[in-house]
């Protein structure tokens, strides 16, 4: 027990450290399609079905991007991609984005949220189809390891999470099969009790509820 808690106090001092060295960095939230947080019989079910749609968000605490301060802001991104992200075997690129844009921001501010989004995201979003200037309001619990979650970007985007529970483990093998689709200091899985995408560019939108299909943490570069 002692040894389990002196490593994760470790794990936990180290991310810190690297939150407080990074030029940029803040709180990470994502959505899939499909689990996340699932056994593998579950999983397998659920490839080439689903898990092509994500939703990514980055509120930036402190610090900037190409010499811009961003703190206090918040980009948003909705995605379709060509298969089951995540899936070692799946072709999922080129995918297609929507990226949301903090409304707040300065035209130095927007240009510098979107070239963020893009080195973080990677081939997620390297073919953006649109992006929406709108109010962005994005909260994490301000808790160790909090799971708990609430973004709203305009009517175009919501999500709520909430930890996972004893009743969300429906065959008991379940672990995090997938990991974050971005870079992240530490990210933990967490039930989706709402993920809605609202909108025509991707030729897709979705409206889920209570799937284990989150992970909620927190970023730095």
């Amino acid at each position: 027990m002692r040894k389990s808690f002196l490593i994760a106090l470790c794990l936990f001092t180290t991310s810190l450290f690297a939150q407080q060295s990074a030029q940029i960095r803040g709180d990470y939230l994502e959505t899939r399609s499909a689990d996340v947080y699932v056994g593998q019989c579950f999983a397998n079910g659920e490839m080439n079905t689903t898990g092509q749609e994500a939703i990514v968000a980055w509120h930036i605490n402190g610090g900037g991007w190409d010499g811009v301060s961003l703190a206090g802001l918040t980009v948003v991104a909705a995605i379709k991609a060509q298969a089951t992200l995540g899936d070692p075997y799946g072709r999922p690129y080129p995918a297609k984005s929507v990226l949301i844009v903090d409304q707040q921001a300065t035209p130095a501010q927007r240009q510098a949220l979107i070239n963020f989004a893009q080195e973080m995201g990677g081939e997620l979003l390297r073919h953006v189809v649109r992006v929406i200037d709108t109010s962005i309001d994005m909260e994490v619990a301000q808790e160790q390891h909090s799971v708990r979650a609430r973004l709203q970007a305009g009517d175009v985007v919501t999500v709520e999470t909430r930890a996972i529970g004893e009743k969300d483990h429906l065959c008991g093998n379940e672990d995090t099969f997938y990991k974050p689709l971005t870079q992240t200091a530490h990210a933990m899985p967490a039930v989706a009790m709402t993920d809605a995408y609202r909108g025509h560019d991707l030729n897709v939108s979705w409206t889920l509820h209570n799937k284990r299909s989150a992970f909620v943490g927190a970023f730095a570069r």
